[in-house]
């Protein structure tokens, strides 16, 4: 016996593809949203955790900036301390500078050098006297370039000859010059000037000692 199947069969099967197709695009669609949810939700986390890191870094950062602010306060106080502190050692040291230099011209004039006037601008010394002849000027040249400890760079500006009445009122011939000189600060402390000081102090002339010294010579 022969069986025909008279049902649209045909449109039944293509019926069941159409519904089969939108299940599997409906599953791949909450499939994607799963999965976007679920990556969103990672990135979420992770931006939120890289948000917490930045914010660490920029208080830290802060707070070192502040540090380096301190420190460079700290080392702007310690330069201008270091100052001036050096400003009163040197003050210190240039109080003695004049008791120095009259003890190292004490030291370094030879017989028949008479000094009439000390003048100091800086590191200069200008001193001008008379002496009895050229080579006493020459040897006060000579002292103060080699022999002296805070003396240097002698320079002879001007000498001239002149006359002066000696004891026995006869005629003598002087030297009249000036020269400059420079002051250095040795590496080794001066000796003690205690002792040689009043007689530093008595080399400088008064109003009316030239011309007694004058006619001395």
């Amino acid at each position: 016996m022969i069986l025909i199947n008279l049902l649209p069969h045909r449109e039944e099967k293509r019926q069941l593809r159409r519904r089969a197709f939108f299940g599997g695009l409906i599953a791949a669609a909450l499939m994607g949203v799963m999965v976007a949810g679920a990556w969103y939700t990672v990135l979420s986390r992770l931006t939120a955790a890289q948000e917490s890191r930045n914010s660490f870094l920029r208080e830290e950062t802060a707070k070192l900036d502040a540090k380096i602010r301190d420190i460079a306060n700290l080392r702007s106080e310690i330069d201008a301390l270091n100052a001036r502190k050096k400003a009163v050692e040197d003050l210190q040291t240039d109080r003695n500078v004049p008791v120095h230099l009259l003890n190292e011209l004490v030291r370094q004039t030879p017989e028949g050098v008479y000094l009439q006037s000390i003048k100091q601008a800086g590191s200069v010394v200008t001193v001008a006297g008379i002496a009895q002849t050229n080579e006493r000027v020459s040897e006060l040249l000579r002292n103060t370039s080699y022999n002296s400890t805070w003396l240097e760079k002698p320079e002879l500006v001007e000498i001239k000859s002149g006359s002066a009445i000696g004891p026995n009122k006869e005629q003598r011939r002087i030297f009249n010059f000036s020269m400059r000189v420079s002051l250095k600060r040795p590496a080794a402390a001066a000796p003690a000037l205690g002792a040689s000081a009043p007689a530093a102090r008595a080399l400088v002339a008064t109003p009316a000692a030239p011309a007694a010294s004058a006619k001395a010579l």
